[in-house]
């Protein structure tokens, strides 16, 4: 009986051979392999270098993605901080030359003057002496530095620094524009220093507390706090209305940059 003759192929046949190609398979090397939609690769992914992974960039952006060359960024409070610039400078301009906006503005203020209950306008006025509003941002440093001394550290300084920059700024505008009272023949009346004071010293208690009690719980109260100064102070006839505008804007840009400089320490986890 006669042996079937072995195959070449065997394990003990140590010569070497060309690779094989087996049937049923792509080849995952050949250009234009069916299937594949792209010219090196059959399984459709794209291929593994930085050049072949890019894609089109968005519309309307320059560039791939990623990287995508753009305009360098500004901080978030750039802006704001820019348009509150903006509308002081017009009020200011308005004011100082009797234009439009201060003719409506003086009528607006000669008839809503006196409404109200003065216990409670006189009341609301008061939120902006300091008498009132220096002991809440005192309050507030204490129990910033209280809860952690290290890291509040540099928020008291820049809340400080801009509850300064309060009569460094007002006064001199007051001697500068020296606008005649609603009720009263003296001048200095714009801005108004109480809503300055006001805004800033509650503004600048807000975000020293917001790493500890969360911003949108204290930036509220303080924005209530400084809306009613300001109605307290129109209503009474202590100012007119854009004394009052025209500082919001002013302080709210002084805001916006030292909440720049709080920034790092009040991204903190807050606790409560």
């Amino acid at each position: 009986m006669r042996e079937t003759p072995r195959s070449q192929g065997t394990a003990g046949d140590s010569r070497p051979r060309p690779p094989q190609l087996r049937p049923g398979r792509a080849l995952a090397h050949t250009t234009g392999a069916s299937g594949s939609g792209t010219p090196h690769r059959s399984d459709g992914r794209p291929p593994q270098t930085p050049r072949g992974a890019r894609q089109t960039g968005q519309a309307g952006r320059f560039g791939t993605t990623p990287p995508v060359p753009r305009w360098p960024a500004f901080p978030r409070p750039v802006w704001p901080a820019v348009l509150c610039a903006v509308l002081f400078s017009l009020i200011t301009w308005q004011v100082a030359a009797g234009g439009p906006l201060r003719s409506l503005d003086e009528r607006v203020e000669l008839r809503i003057a006196g409404h109200g209950p003065r216990p409670l306008t006189e009341a609301l006025a008061d939120l902006g002496s300091v008498a009132v509003a220096l002991p809440v941002l005192a309050a507030a440093l204490a129990c910033a530095l209280w809860r952690d001394r290290r890291a509040a550290r540099r928020d008291a300084l820049v809340a400080v620094l801009t509850m300064a920059a309060v009569p460094a700024l007002v006064v001199p505008l007051k001697a500068l524009i020296d606008r005649q009272g609603p009720l009263t023949d003296a001048g200095g009346y714009y801005p108004s220093g109480h809503t300055a004071t006001a805004m800033v010293a509650y503004g600048t208690a807000a975000l020293l507390l917001a790493p500890y009690l969360r911003l949108r719980r204290s930036m509220p109260v303080a924005l209530v706090l400084t809306l009613a100064t300001g109605i307290g102070l129109v209503l009474r006839g202590y100012h007119w209305p854009l004394d009052v505008i025209g500082s919001w804007c002013l302080c709210g840009m002084l805001l916006l940059i030292s909440s720049s400089g709080m920034r790092r320490s009040s991204s903190r986890t807050p606790t409560g």
